[in-house]
């Protein structure tokens, strides 16, 4: 049978006019998703994508086998008590989806999460939802709301059966195990009851697929849903929840850089939501209610003069009081703060040191707030943080605990004696051993001198430090978003096999504080692939690998890494991998009708209205500076159909000229997925194990 050509789509050249500036722009046509002919492009790209991995079809069924074989696949998340019950997720061998269920609890004093077999139903047990009877007949399942009533009666779930996350609300009697005739299409995710159960308040989205809208529903009725409030400005989020002590209702809004919170009291659901402070641009605050010394209180996350944040407590009653106020964590120029959770007895507070996430505790007692103390772990990196917990009165406090090599360990922590115990870690089947495999930090230095972490973990008995050995480098750097050291199943297989796994925490990110933020993004968004390429060269200079061994990855705005990379710096890398990539970042930025792009224009700059922002973004958009007589290295990118936040048309239009230019580029492009591709746990490892055996190809090892 002969070989596919690499498929060409067909150049119909429209141009687009800009300060001054003219762009032709030959593959914008495929955008029409509707279009016949982009959905036989789109198809052709698979088949040739398909033909040209056929002989790693062995391999990538090894490492899903690996991955599959790892995982307990009958197993259950630990038990977290909410009123009467212990509510839990369960998996099945064989099944696709998550199982959730409750158990009842012993009595009133019933802190400890029952024992409950993976495999049997336990005492009492009830499953609300079987998300594998629900997504039967459907490709594609993703639940977007799941919230249980307060008096534990009823369920309001929303289900998207297509990955446009747009989400079908409704509303089960847990009690008969039937589903309401309440029916809300076209929901965002977050839906959340009142704290009577009555009503349920949930947001919607604007033609930009930007949350804007919060609707109150009465249970029970249909079609006379109230709009409570409503966020004009196109920059900014919408969202609704209850605090904790279940005393109030929040609703809070936020762009990139501006938030602004709202309350009502819970026990009166139709009445007017109050300000807690009013916006300002820059400002950004979160709201915790907390009851101090027994009086209400409202703590206070924010960045008024406080680029790495502070905490404060003022009056729930008077919150912009400037006499009744105090700081509890003042601010820091090395420590980022990033939440506190309030509970009946202590507060949590999670902040971010020298590139790791950590937490203290705070005792809360009849004279107000006590000494913090930080819960401390014994490895040079970790990933470490409160897991929250619905339940005011809890005299504990649930971590997660995980690293590159320790699987993910859940720990309840008492705050009257700080006992620890371990209520779960992650099975990891097989013969795995976290001493057989060795993490570490190192720093590489920018161009502009700034230190950037690294962090590492390889496999002991397959690497000689110092001896050049295949290196997997994964970056992001936007959004403030860190990627943190964390276990992987599915990495093993690569580790095992000789392979250094890598993450380069470069600007953009939030590893290192606000600072490290603002240092990533609009007109300095270059700090972000400068670092990753100087990352690169720090591992090639030490010996770690060679640009023959080394392959990189990135999704989302981290596809937005790897295009830009792949332009400044083809010859560092053997290969690529893009997943759902915003590479054609200028073109997307400039059409405010396409989803949640005015929102984005806080992190990337508005290049419509400001031609600094346009020359600026126009210089390093990857479809626009794809560059003729480069030599690429191998690159394959990963794309939805149906992502709303990351257009395929993004990716196939990279891939197109990519192509023109010579450049070793396949596009797989998942037909009935969203922004975070296939959704059942099995076609998951299968695309994961799709992406290694491509890796391992590149590196040589397949």
């Amino acid at each position: 049978m002969a070989s596919l050509t690499p498929p060409r789509a067909p150049q119909k050249p429209v141009v687009r006019s800009h300060h001054g500036h003219d762009v032709v722009d030959a593959y914008e046509w495929l955008r029409d998703k509707e279009d016949p002919e982009v959905i036989a492009h789109l198809e052709a790209e698979n088949a040739y994508t398909a033909e040209q991995t056929d002989h790693l079809a062995a391999l990538r069924e090894t490492i899903f086998e690996e991955i599959k074989n790892r995982v307990q696949e009958t197993d259950l998340g630990v038990p977290v008590r909410e009123g009467s019950w212990w509510y839990y997720s369960r998996t099945a061998e064989g099944k696709q989806y998550g199982i959730h269920c409750r158990a009842p609890i012993s009595g009133p004093d019933d802190w400890t999460p029952p024992a409950i077999a993976a495999d049997r139903a336990a005492e009492g047990e009830q499953v609300l939802l079987d998300g594998n009877v629900e997504a039967e007949g459907h490709d594609f399942f993703s639940l977007g709301s799941f919230d249980v009533s307060a008096d534990g009666t009823r369920l309001a779930w929303a289900v998207d059966t297509t990955g446009d996350e747009r989400y079908l609300l409704r509303v089960r009697d847990l009690e008969t195990g039937r589903d309401l005739d309440d029916r809300v299409e076209d929901t965002a995710p977050g839906a959340v009851f009142d704290a009577t159960g009555e009503w349920i308040f949930y947001p919607t989205v604007d033609e930009a697929w930007r949350p804007d809208t919060i609707w109150r529903h009465r249970v029970g009725t249909t079609g006379d849903d109230v709009v409570v409030m409503t966020e004009p400005d196109e920059r900014f989020w919408i969202g609704v929840g209850l605090t904790r002590s279940r005393q109030y209702l929040l609703i809070e809004m936020g762009s990139k850089i501006t938030s602004e919170t709202w309350l009502l009291d819970a026990t009166h659901p139709t009445g007017e939501f109050r300000v807690v402070w009013p916006r300002r641009e820059g400002v950004e605050y979160e709201v915790e209610h907390a009851v101090i010394a027994g009086s209400d209180r409202l703590l206070v996350v924010h960045n008024d003069g406080a680029e790495n944040f502070e905490l404060v407590d003022v009056p729930a009653d008077d919150p912009t009081s400037t006499t009744d106020r105090q700081v509890v964590v003042p601010h820091s120029a090395s420590v980022r703060l990033e939440s506190v959770d309030a509970f009946a007895g202590h507060l949590v507070v999670e902040y971010r040191r020298e590139a790791l996430p950590r937490f203290s505790v705070v005792p809360l007692g009849p004279d107000g707030i006590g000494e913090p103390v930080e819960v401390e772990f014994d490895e040079p990196l970790f990933s470490a943080g409160a897991s929250g917990g619905p339940e005011f009165a809890q005299p504990t406090v649930r971590f997660v605990h995980t690293s590159f090599t320790t699987p993910s360990t859940v720990v309840d922590l008492d705050v009257r004696n700080g006992e620890r115990r371990v209520l779960k870690r992650q099975v990891v089947l097989g013969d795995y051993d976290s001493a057989d495999y060795q993490q570490a930090r190192e720093w590489a230095t920018a161009a502009d001198g700034t230190r950037i972490p690294i962090s590492l973990v390889w496999r002991r008995d397959a690497v000689r430090v110092g001896e050049p050995a295949p290196l997997h480098l994964y970056g992001y750097g936007s959004y403030e978003h860190s990627i943190d050291p964390g276990f992987s199943v599915a990495r093993l297989s690569m580790l095992d096999r000789g392979v250094v796994f890598a993450v380069a925490h470069v600007r953009g990110g939030g590893e290192m504080g606000r600072a490290w933020y603002e240092q990533g993004k609009t007109l300095s968004k270059k700090n972000t692939f400068t670092d990753f390429v100087d990352v690169a060269d720090h591992l090639i200079a030490e010996g770690r690998t060679s640009p023959e061994l080394l392959v990189a990855e990135g999704g989302s705005a981290g596809g937005l890494l790897m295009g830009a990379v792949a332009n400044i710096a083809p010859e560092r890398f053997a290969g690529i991998v893009a997943a759902v990539p915003f590479v054609d970042a200028l073109t997307s930025i400039l059409d405010p009708s396409l989803p949640l792009t005015v929102i984005e224009w806080d992190e990337w700059g508005d290049p419509l209205h400001d031609p600094e922002v346009y020359e600026y973004m126009a210089s390093y958009s990857p479809y626009e500076n794809v560059r003729e007589g480069a030599t690429y290295p191998r690159i394959l990118a990963v794309t939805s159909l149906n992502d709303t936040r990351v257009l395929y048309v993004e990716p196939a239009k990279w891939a197109a000229r990519l192509r023109d230019v010579g450049a070793p580029v396949l596009l797989k492009t998942e037909m009935s997925a969203g922004h975070g591709g296939v959704s059942g746990r099995y076609e998951s490892w299968r695309e994961r194990a799709f992406e290694l055996a491509w890796l391992l190809d590149v590196l040589g090892r397949a």
